[in-house]
């Protein structure tokens, strides 16, 4: 599949986010003139749009603003041909202590993009999360699985979708949703389990973590961001919806093993409490099916697990003073 992304006019929300900044990174490279919408903050912060490239980052046009004001969500469609709706408060522990804001950002925020993108004939490529689908009923999961709100940011995430879903069918607006499984790469937080056992790793002798039973399908972040162009470039604009995942599985433990091993060092793993989602809220396990987006998009993930531990450890190992080690931050 070919796309000519030269001089389409691109909206990005979340951009200054993980996953948004190094698609907004590769829509430079393939000529899009792209603009990014980021959370206003006093200091005008690009997040991680600063670690872009600068050729790139000097291309993005910065809109800076909040998802659930719909005049600048509005304004930042005008004159747009497509939009990858990232932006969403992604924390699963955050949402248990702010759930209304979870909800209010991930709901009427998706809802301002698709009034906007209805309002000026934009398309929409929508961002949904593997934590839909809960605790797997069974396995491999695949785009037709119950959807089960196990937490306040799963619930949102449905409703968004559902929104989606719905905005479509009703008013034609022209979208298509990506299913991303546990994301990984270079830039994280360690809010997400990756970094925080490498962090850890890197800094002490200790690793404190939540459980180390539950299975997930990581995905490197270049197959995720691949898997964005691939969604925006099919010309499918019937409202679907495509897991981005490998379709293999790991318990964190492994992983944490895994990732000792590439460090060299052997730290101890405690299970700390705190880390621990309430117990009808864990996500037990998740893998993903992905001949949907393989056989339709012509998709699949070339980075495997240990190629992608090595390229974040080393970009974790570079940006160690940008990591809080010792704070687990929700």
């Amino acid at each position: 599949m070919t796309a000519n992304w030269k001089n389409r006019k691109v909206l990005v929300t979340g951009a200054g986010g993980f996953i948004g900044s190094r698609l907004c990174e590769k829509l430079v490279e393939a000529g899009a003139s792209v603009s990014a919408f980021v959370r206003y903050t006093s200091r005008s912060e690009p997040g991680l749009l600063r670690f872009i490239s600068r050729q790139a980052f000097n291309e993005i046009s910065i809109i800076r603003g909040d998802l659930r004001d719909f005049n600048a969500v509005e304004q930042s469609v005008d004159g747009v041909d497509t939009v990858f709706h990232l932006g969403a408060l992604i924390s699963i522990p955050y949402s248990y202590v702010h759930p209304v804001e979870t909800v209010q950002t991930n709901v009427l925020g998706t809802m301002n993009v698709l009034e906007a993108c209805r309002k000026h004939g934009a398309k929409l490529v929508h961002t949904s999360t593997s934590e839909v689908y809960g605790t797997a009923q069974r396995v491999p999961i695949d785009e037709n699985h119950p959807l089960q709100g196990q937490s306040p940011y799963s619930a949102s995430k449905i409703g968004a979708d559902k929104l989606v879903e719905s905005y479509y069918r009703s008013f034609n607006v022209l979208v298509v949703t990506v299913r991303p499984f546990n994301t990984y790469g270079p830039g994280q937080s360690n809010r997400a389990v990756i970094p925080t056992i490498i962090t850890q790793a890197l800094a002490g002798d200790v690793v404190r973590l939540g459980n180390l039973s539950t299975i997930r399908d990581f995905t490197y972040l270049d197959d995720t961001v691949e898997g964005f162009l691939r969604a925006g470039e099919a010309d499918l604009w019937d409202g679907e919806t495509y897991n981005l995942g490998t379709g293999e599985e790991v318990s964190i433990g492994a992983v944490a093993e895994l990732i000792f091993n590439i460090i060299g060092k052997q730290p101890e793993i405690q299970v700390d409490s705190d880390r621990l989602r309430p117990e009808k809220s864990e996500v037990l396990r998740l893998i993903s099916d992905n001949h949907k987006a393989k056989t339709k998009l012509g998709w699949m993930p070339r980075i495997g697990m240990q190629e992608g531990l090595n390229r974040t450890i080393d970009w974790i190992s570079a940006h160690l003073d940008c990591y809080q080690v010792d704070d687990y931050g929700v």
